[in-house]
């Protein structure tokens, strides 16, 4: 019998709806500490004392998971939520969706330095080229970079009505910390600042009506991505990751962090994979070889592809002009959109 797919296993929880709220369990953040080894699937489900799931949801959730194809053994416990007195208690507040927006997609990475930013950019543009209403949030608090690979440097954003109207380039809704405070000031923020500056972002600011908000999250796990993943609900969230032993380490540690939050990770993506001669057009490896598929398929989540170390793309987004517009008909921005194609489909 083959093994169960965690993608699986949480397309299939998410058809579970709380009782009270009418939204799925995901979404809520009330599935923890999700397992899939094999054919056996754990996880824990938070509840309020004061508002308990019926034991018919359970049940029904158990039964849809046992007919999955390649499930042999689901163990559901019930965790009473941090925090909750045995009596009378305020039900958290759910994550709330945001005006207008109908997909939300978060771009991470374990480690700074792996192109992060490049991959959420183009993807952004990708997504805006197969026809869909994109925006794109920097959410990269210590170092916000957009402005600049979106040839936004020095404009700055209009308030109408006390919210955030976004900048458009490119076909491409834009926010970022960096259209509102100088190229150089370096930020020195704690916690609660960092939440305020994202939530900010999320809330105040006037989107319109679009299809995707992709989110490029600061580096490493910490305070923005516990804000945006207890904020809003997440559709899904790309780990870009290159060859390397020491970035597939930390892509991991992302991976487990978003599994802890309930957050489904629509798959991997490796940058700087191979290496594309100037000259002859041939690609090479140069780094550890297929460590990002491995790392997908170790963890079960989809590998969406490898982009590949070439001289154009750096330069394009220095410039201010992405390669997925700049250069459309490159073989790297074909990848691109293949990735995106992948991302949209799986959504």
């Amino acid at each position: 019998m083959p093994s169960v797919h965690e993608r699986d296993v949480i397309r299939t929880i998410r058809r579970v709806k709380d009782p009270d709220s009418d939204k799925d369990l995901i979404s809520l953040g009330r599935v923890k500490e999700l397992t899939v080894r094999g054919g056996e699937v754990a996880f824990k489900v938070l509840v309020d004392p004061a508002r308990p799931l019926s034991e018919t949801v359970l049940k029904d959730l158990r039964v849809m998971l046992e007919e999955l194809d390649g499930v042999e053994k689901v163990a559901i416990s019930v965790q009473q939520q941090a925090g909750v007195a045995s009596g009378p208690a305020k039900r958290p507040a759910p994550a709330q969706p945001i005006p207008g927006v109908d997909h939300v997609l978060a771009v991470a990475s374990g480690k700074g330095g792996v192109g992060k930013s490049t991959v959420a950019v183009n993807l952004a543009l990708a997504m805006a080229a197969e026809g869909y209403r994109v925006g794109i949030l920097d959410a990269d608090i210590y170092g916000p970079s957009l402005p600049t690979m979106m040839g936004l440097k020095g404009v700055q954003p209009v308030v109408v009505e006390k919210r955030i109207q976004p900048i458009e380039k490119y076909g491409v809704r834009v926010m970022s910390l960096g259209f509102l405070v100088e190229e150089d000031t370096p930020m020195v923020w704690r916690g609660p600042m960092v939440h305020s500056a994202v939530t900010q972002f999320l809330r105040e600011v006037d989107w319109g009506r679009i299809d995707w908000l992709v989110v490029d999250m600061p580096p490493g796990t910490g305070d923005a991505h516990l804000t945006l993943t207890q904020g809003v609900p997440l559709d899904g969230a790309v780990i870009v990751t290159t060859p390397q032993d020491i970035a597939l380490i930390d892509a991991r540690k992302g991976l487990r962090m978003f599994d802890k939050v309930g957050t489904r990770v629509v798959g991997i993506v490796e940058n700087m994979g191979t290496f594309v001669c100037p000259d002859c057009g041939a690609e090479h490896e140069i780094f550890s070889r297929g460590g990002g598929r491995a790392t997908a398929e170790r963890y079960g989540v989809p590998f969406l592809g490898t982009i590949p170390l070439h001289q154009d793309v750096a330069p394009s987004g220095d410039g201010g002009d992405p390669i997925v517009h700049s250069r459309p008909d490159s073989p790297i921005a074909a990848r691109f959109r293949e990735i995106a194609r992948r991302i949209l489909s799986g959504a």
